[in-house]
């Protein structure tokens, strides 16, 4: 596939090395062109411009922080229909959603571009994509994925199999929603020490 990626920060690195390992074609695009070509070096891509990256190939990552999101969709304008995989957290100081109680970030990405928002690879931090694989005791990490076009979901699931995942189709992509907010919860979980897996027992002891 040929991807292209807008942002040049630690997500863009952690996703797009992976993909550019396994054969896929990646142009990486940011606003400052020579980190844009510093990072397109080392994970064997090409660099270009945001608005080149936005419209590269079969589909576009959305590899920013989420508070630089509306800026960059405003200067690379509409993508309707576009294959878009966003991977942002909107999570502000105290680990609250900055989207508050309205639409959550890949429902508000998806209204201002028109494009098919796959909400994925947000759920851990860039050390766990590099890895690789990311693979642990349990098996293949899992990637949870929220999205209402299934020709979206299922490229995006080739993506996280490419990197030795274990793609999952979790709803639509209003229920991108809870995954954002789970995110949130769950790193304010990690940040005070505490290992999540502890609240959940294995499915045969929830009963029927």
């Amino acid at each position: 596939m040929r991807i292209g990626i807008l942002g040049t920060g630690n997500m863009a690195e952690a996703l797009g090395g992976p993909w550019s390992r396994a054969g896929h074609e990646i142009l990486v695009g940011g606003r400052a062109p020579e980190r844009a070509r510093a990072l397109a070096e080392r994970i064997g891509a090409r660099a270009g411009t945001l608005h080149e990256a936005a419209r590269f190939g079969d589909a576009a990552l959305l590899a920013l922080p989420y508070d630089a999101v509306s800026g960059v969709l405003a200067e690379v304008g509409e993508l309707r229909g576009r294959v878009l995989i966003d991977c942002t957290n909107a999570i502000g100081p105290g680990l609250v959603l900055t989207t508050g109680e309205g639409p959550g970030a890949a429902r508000r990405i998806a209204a201002a571009t028109g494009a098919r928002v796959v909400k994925a690879f947000n759920h851990v931090t860039p050390a766990v994509w590099s890895r690789t694989p990311p693979v642990f005791a349990d098996g293949p990490l899992t990637v949870p994925l929220c999205g209402d076009d299934e020709e979206a979901l299922a490229l995006v699931a080739t993506l996280a199999k490419d990197m030795g995942c274990a793609p999952l189709v979790v709803g639509p992509l209003a229920r991108a929603d809870l995954l954002e907010a789970a995110t949130a919860f769950l790193i304010g979980l990690w940040h005070s020490g505490h290992d999540p897996r502890l609240m959940l027992p294995p499915p045969a002891a929830l009963g029927g």
